[in-house]
């Protein structure tokens, strides 16, 4: 009888059948209230995602598996992250077509190579990483996206001058403790940079624990 695994279905159990593969839970926990909310954002057409800071890319194959019009770009900033995503693409060959070859790219170095796309997401970059890569990020998507093109930033932020939850709260505590450059971001000082690169602010989705799916669209 022919072999079913599913390599998306459980990734822990995928792991555990290939211990030198990485794994985020993170990506296993949130991948379909992320889906659901990119279904109601990118065009209904085929368009293409470039995603920075894919980690093992585990949201790039179930954003394609889920949303057929879309090809995904994933990308790291290191040839080792870039070679995690690689693993998993290769257990997902049907999928090979529209998830592309991991590139490298740092998000606090744009401009970035490659031509125009129609989104560029990222998820959970902002408050683990310097304040440096949020502006790269705004501004490489701003050199990518043509005029009415979407950059889709998930994760948690501060709102008001405040935590969204008790959870961030805790959450921004220990960033902090590992790195004092860490931690969550205020949404309006996002607002602003996405708004000095000619972005205006979309939508906010509330996603879950916290979370918020922001939606900027290039004018």
């Amino acid at each position: 009888m022919p072999d079913r695994f599913d390599p998306l279905a459980d990734p822990a159990a995928t792991v555990a059948r290939y211990p030198d593969l990485r794994h985020a839970p993170a990506a296993a926990r949130n991948r379909t209230p992320i889906c659901q909310a990119l279904a109601k954002v990118l065009p209904p057409t085929p368009c293409t995602v470039l995603e920075v800071a894919s980690g093992t890319g585990e949201h790039a194959l179930w954003m394609a598996r889920c949303l057929p019009q879309v090809t995904w770009m994933p990308s790291e900033a290191t040839l080792d992250g870039c070679a995690t995503i690689k693993a998993w693409r290769a257990l997902c060959p049907e999928l090979a077509g529209r998830v592309l070859p991991p590139m490298l790219i740092d998000a606090t170095r744009p401009p970035w190579p490659g031509g125009a796309v129609d989104a560029v997401f990222t998820a959970n970059l902002t408050h683990i990483a310097l304040w440096s890569a949020t502006l790269g990020l705004i501004e490489g998507a701003a050199a990518r996206l043509a005029p009415g093109g979407v950059l889709l930033i998930y994760g948690p932020f501060n709102e008001g001058g405040s935590f969204t939850g008790p959870g961030n709260a805790a959450f921004d505590a220990d960033l902090r403790l590992r790195n004092a450059d860490w931690g969550l971001r205020a949404r309006e000082d996002v607002d602003a940079a996405a708004g000095a690169h000619g972005f205006a602010c979309e939508a906010v989705h509330v996603m879950p624990a916290d979370n918020r799916l922001l939606v900027y669209r290039l004018l």
